[in-house]
């Protein structure tokens, strides 16, 4: 039973590997309409596929978390080898989702074929960004006990993953022109960076102090996502991140010298 944590872990890598397999299968299969104009058809099963995936790898992410505190199976090893998942599952993945979205932006522009792949590159920021994040918080982690030092990585995953989720499952609302607006999608990419490298303390899914009072945040994130759910679908997963983002910014830790359990392979 020790070693179910870092099984987890794995399953963690797992899913993100296969979930990138699903991403790069998402092709545009391009019509003539003119001499240089194409009209895309989006492979949006892979990248809805691919996002669930993703969304499986943040459960094992979660449970190998619990797994170690509960079985005593705490490691340097362990920390390590979550973070190098998270890299893959958490960075390259939906890197991966930005790069075939900014991608269709192009191509559903005349001259598509003649588009420089640099255009595309800022997708992989992400992963960029948010190893040097993983790298900070495996030196900082004793510091962290009751917040987040910058935006985690799963959580910028995750935003990253609903987008084919909400092209998939429509509210009434088509947002379909969201995803082919390049501009968007970029400012998408600098804001989630910086984000992760920033010094905002981020709240954790377990409240830092106690008693039920200072639950509050994560009660309203979690009723909003569950109510906002009947109404939005998956377009809810960027509401319930505008919350955390502001809930985060206002809420004051109070409780940062409190004591602890200790926390291993967090986000």
């Amino acid at each position: 039973m020790k070693h179910l944590p870092n099984v987890l872990t794995l399953a963690n890598l797992f899913f993100g590997c296969v979930a990138i397999a699903y991403i790069l299968n998402a092709s545009s299969f391009l019509t003539t309409v003119t001499g240089e104009s194409y009209t895309p058809v989006l492979g949006l099963p892979q990248l809805y596929l691919g996002s669930l995936f993703i969304g499986l790898a943040a459960l094992c992410d979660v449970f190998d978390g619990l797994a170690a505190r509960m079985l005593h199976a705490t490691s340097a090893i362990g920390r390590d080898l979550d973070s190098l998942a998270d890299v893959v599952s958490f960075g390259v993945a939906p890197a991966m989702i930005m790069y075939k979205l900014l991608w269709f932006s192009y191509m559903a522009e005349p001259g598509a074929m003649d588009i420089s792949i640099l255009v595309i590159a800022p997708a992989f920021l992400l992963p960029c960004f948010g190893a040097l994040r993983l790298a900070r918080y495996n030196q900082t982690a004793d510091e962290q006990k009751h917040y987040f030092s910058g935006l985690p990585i799963p959580a910028m995953a995750i935003v990253v993953a609903s987008l084919p989720l909400i092209n998939w499952f429509p509210a009434g609302i088509n947002f379909s022109a969201l995803f082919y607006n390049r501009w968007l999608l970029y400012i998408m990419i600098i804001v989630l960076c910086l984000l992760m490298v920033s010094r905002i303390k981020f709240l954790k899914w377990k409240a830092a102090g106690k008693g039920l009072g200072s639950w509050w945040p994560q009660a309203l994130i979690f009723l909003t996502i569950i109510i906002g759910h009947f109404f939005l679908k998956f377009a809810v997963i960027p509401v319930a991140f505008i919350l955390y983002l502001i809930l985060s910014l206002i809420f004051r830790h109070k409780n940062n010298n409190t004591q602890g359990p200790p926390q291993t392979q967090d986000l």
